[in-house]
């Protein structure tokens, strides 16, 4: 009988640099949707800060950073990012485990929100979308979020089944970001 190996959705994709632009699977460890019960969004903010360290986000906004982020995720939906949820945001919480559901990557390097505007119908600009903003859009056809995370990177996800095209598409962008160049 065959032993199935657990493969990270990229596996074998990635990563790819093409000129200064770069992307990369990242880890960003156990993925949790964070639903709120009706009127318990502060009760839930107040024990995901005891517990984690982060709050519950506003609409397109991040909290926290390093090992425990906050990622708003939709309307009364935020995404636990990092550690496996306290046991006591149940109370207050729908909490769903998208851990293996998801692609992840990190696009960087000069030029990632032209790369971008290529595929995303957002302005994504700095001016606009600074650090620790967040959006749920579409890359080309592909449902994902969209967060900055810094000056030239932005954190990526979509559906797991997705990975191979939205790889593709990537590189295809910062390769026409590059001949401009």
């Amino acid at each position: 009988m065959a032993d199935p190996v657990a493969k990270s959705a990229c596996a074998g994709l990635l990563p790819v640099t093409v000129g200064a632009l770069s992307l990369e699977e990242t880890d960003i460890g156990v993925l949790t949707t964070v639903a709120p019960y009706l009127g318990r969004g502060a009760d839930l903010s107040a024990a995901m800060e005891k517990a984690h360290g982060v709050t519950l986000p506003g609409p397109g906004r991040t909290t926290g950073e390093g090992d425990a982020r906050a990622i708003w995720f939709g309307r009364d939906m935020a995404l636990l990012v990092g550690p496996a949820p306290d046991a006591a945001l149940a109370k207050y919480a729908a909490l769903t485990d998208q851990s293996d559901a998801w692609a992840v990557v990190t696009l960087s390097g000069e030029g990632s929100d032209d790369a971008l505007a290529r595929l995303v119908p957002l302005d994504l600009r700095a001016a606009q979308f600074e650090a620790g903003h967040t959006a749920r859009s579409q890359i080309m056809h592909m449902n994902a979020s969209i967060t900055r995370t810094g000056p030239d990177s932005f954190l990526i996800l979509v559906f797991r089944a997705m990975a191979q095209t939205l790889v593709h598409e990537l590189k295809t962008a910062m390769e026409g970001v590059a001949a401009r160049r």
